[in-house]
């Protein structure tokens, strides 16, 4: 018996689900750790994917301002892996950024580009969020050897 699997925004008593996700990855250095606190801080920004109540993914994005937006904080149980929840996740904040911002340029820095290109994503030179880099790669112990991939979804107008 195949389990639903809901999509929605993050409220309050999510946050200690969201940072156990994604302190799962941390450790490996697949996403940048996050306090509860700023969990809590941030909570507006994040989507949860759920099953039966409990909570088996998030995915979170940032603002840059001028149209740009990150995808981060992307996690899902790991022995759900595989079965779509990020996909949905990311699905869903396409949705939601189609409607709030009819003009938006969204990306991430992935080790798993081929994930993002199968969702639309192209790979794109990191050079191109300056942003990014002087917020958060700037104090990422990874910096000076950096293994992750840009990739950034078209504007609307330019999709096929």
């Amino acid at each position: 018996m195949k389990q639903l699997v809901s999509i929605r925004e993050a409220v309050p008593s999510d946050v200690e689900a969201i940072h156990d996700l994604l302190c799962l990855y941390a450790k490996d250095r697949i996403v940048l750790p996050r306090s509860q606190e700023d969990i809590t801080f941030y909570l507006g920004n994040f989507v949860v994917a759920e099953i039966d109540g409990k909570v088996i993914g998030c995915a979170a994005v940032r603002d840059f301002g001028n149209h740009l937006s990150e995808v981060r904080s992307l996690a899902v149980a790991p022995a759900l892996k595989g079965k779509g929840i990020g996909r949905a996740l990311i699905e869903a904040i396409i949705a939601g950024m189609r409607i709030k911002h009819p003009q938006f340029r969204l990306f991430a820095l992935t080790l798993t580009p081929e994930f993002f290109r199968k969702l639309g994503f192209q790979i794109v030179s990191k050079e191109l969020f300056p942003e990014k880099i002087w917020s958060d790669c700037a104090q990422c112990p990874k910096r000076e050897c950096c293994d992750e991939a840009a990739v950034l979804f078209p504007f609307p107008s330019e999709e096929n």
